[in-house]
């Protein structure tokens, strides 16, 4: 069947790192990203990696996380990556995986436009 799995999120100190994953099965992703969602807050964009060829990708990041996030991608395993370093309190929520085998730069950040969706992974970040 088509899913995503998440794995990797933990409770650590403002400063620390964290390293998210998303395997995928199914079929093949040509762009998949994170989305996070606090208690009581909307779902808000984290990052997403495209794949127009084997050579050529694009990433995506929001402001908020710029510098500290880097997003990655393994076509071999089928598997996205997000490196979290300098987390902050503010940063806390449950992130999710999406994919989606065609989206275009101008809808990275509208969740809407996935088709496919993980079951989630928390990230606590104590002050």
């Amino acid at each position: 069947q088509v899913r995503l799995v998440e794995s990797g999120g933990g409770l650590v100190r403002a400063g620390g790192s964290l390293r998210l994953s998303c395997a995928a099965s199914g079929r093949t992703f040509y762009a998949m990203g994170w989305f996070r969602q606090a208690p009581g807050k909307e779902r808000e964009f984290v990052a997403a990696t495209r794949w127009a060829d084997i050579s050529t990708h694009y990433e995506h990041y929001a402001d908020s996380v710029k510098g500290r996030f880097t997003i990655s991608r393994d076509n071999a395993k089928n598997t996205v990556l997000l490196q979290m370093n300098s987390l902050k309190p503010e940063d806390t929520a449950v992130y999710y995986c999406a994919a989606d085998p065609w989206v275009i730069a101008a809808h990275v950040m509208d969740p809407t436009k996935y088709d496919t969706w993980g079951q989630g992974t928390q990230v606590t970040v104590s002050s």
